[in-house]
């Protein structure tokens, strides 16, 4: 088992494991996200990704790669797992220890929210390898760290560390390895406090491309609007300000 899940009400924390080889993305860890991803669009709950062994995951399979073809690189092997990540109804934490390379890089870029330890190693090599980073790390790293600093480190193939990453907002925290399970946690309660709906519709929003706003907010929103969780939630808010 390369993907190992823990189910936990509300959320689900799914735990690379490959520790013989760094946690390293090969066709069976992609299998079981796809199985993953299926459950979790079924029964949506904010999802936990993290790594073990002290790593996230040191890149995909390099074994496998070389084996593979244009026919393969065409089928987008790992980028339709990963992107089916990153559409998932409920946010995605990515808790990223050690090593977050090529493809583990990639998955960790597919999250809503990224959180890393002072170890953190994250970046993609791929052209060092006589490849290039074709699982997202294109267009999302732009996305998030903008185009000019994406492209420093895609044509380069260097490493950020942790406060680089911090200081370019590719992680929003750094905490102790021991402290990073916890922090991924309170961020899911504090995501579990809040109206799945409401936190559905928002992640939906955010990603949908610019042309689309604000349309996507007015249809969504009235939505929400005709939401009896709506009326409670702010009956229930009013009721304790008036007790203040």
């Amino acid at each position: 088992m390369t993907l190992r899940i823990e189910e936990l009400g509300d959320r689900v924390v799914a735990t690379l494991d490959r520790p013989e080889k760094r946690n390293a993305i090969d066709q069976e860890t992609i299998d079981a996200l796809h199985a993953l991803c299926s459950s979790l669009e079924a029964d949506p709950r904010t999802l936990i990704l993290t790594g073990s062994g002290g790593v996230f995951a040191a890149g995909a399979d390099i074994a496998q790669l070389r084996g593979r073809t244009a026919a393969d690189a065409r089928r987008g092997i790992n980028a339709t797992a990963f992107i089916r990540v990153g559409e998932l109804p409920m946010p995605v934490i990515a808790a990223v220890d050690g090593f977050a390379l090529g493809g583990g890089a990639e998955l960790a870029y597919a999250a809503d929210i990224r959180i890393a330890t002072p170890t953190l190693q994250i970046g993609n090599p791929e052209t060092g390898l006589g490849i290039m980073a074709a699982a997202g790390a294109t267009w999302r790293l732009p996305e998030i760290v903008g185009h000019a600093r994406a492209s420093e480190v895609l044509l380069t193939g260097r490493m950020l560390d942790a406060e680089e990453a911090l200081r370019w907002g590719l992680v929003s925290a750094v905490h102790p390895a021991e402290d990073l399970m916890s922090a991924a946690h309170a961020i899911a309660d504090r995501i579990a406090a809040n109206d799945p709906l409401a936190t559905q519709h928002t992640k939906r929003a955010l990603r949908t491309p610019r042309a689309q706003h604000p349309a996507i907010e007015f249809e969504l929103q009235a939505e929400l609007f005709g939401s009896p969780e709506k009326h409670r939630r702010m009956t229930a808010f009013l009721e304790r300000k008036a007790k203040r």
